[in-house]
């Protein structure tokens, strides 16, 4: 009789075992999945959402974009890379821009016109939705230092309007790679 009871018992621990061992065993991939987003949302992309259209055409307001945080380890940004970064006037604020002026460049802009040092032919600036208006500059960009333009010219607070005028490669937290949001216009960002 005993030994019934006794295979009573253990046959009613068994189930509530095996139940706890199937939560953990969820917990585990659950906790597994968490750490690995955790590390690639810190130290591989960032995720953004565009508040304002300082960026339009390329990028609209409410668009979401995911930023490659590796892209600058082993290169220096270039001319024309499309970049987040923290506001150089309030760095707890995110900014999306794109590179104009380089470390040791002058950036001079006449009647809305693009000039890098004493070039006589303006940037190539075809992805601005509308002809640039005014005369800003010159700017001598420091070393380690880049001087951004949003592409929506007439509407932008970039490097021209800001106290502290250029963001320091430090700052720059990844280049813009995808648009996720909205889906009917998600890939590349060029």
């Amino acid at each position: 009789m005993e030994n019934e009871e006794k295979n009573q018992e253990e046959q009613q621990q068994q189930p509530a075992q095996s139940v706890w061992k199937e939560i953990w065993d969820y917990a585990k991939i659950i906790l597994v999945v968490f750490v690995i987003a955790f590390l690639l949302g810190h130290f591989v992309y960032i995720n953004a959402r565009v508040p304002s259209g300082s960026m339009e055409q390329t990028i609209m307001t409410g668009d979401r974009v995911f930023g490659n945080r590796l892209a600058y380890k082993n290169k220096e940004p270039e001319r024309f890379d499309i970049v987040i970064f923290k506001y150089p006037d309030d760095p707890s604020q995110l900014f999306v821009k794109r590179v104009i002026g380089l470390p040791g460049e002058t950036v001079n802009i006449v009647d809305g016109k693009v000039y890098i040092n004493d070039s006589e032919e303006p940037l190539d600036d075809s992805f601005c939705p509308e002809t640039p208006e005014g005369s800003f500059g010159p700017y001598t960009v420091p070393e380690d230092c880049y001087f951004m333009l949003g592409d929506n010219r007439n509407h932008s607070m970039d490097s021209r309007y800001w106290t502290n005028t250029f963001v320091e490669k430090d700052a720059i937290e990844a280049q813009v790679a995808v648009r996720y949001w909205p889906l009917n216009k998600m890939g590349t960002v060029k």
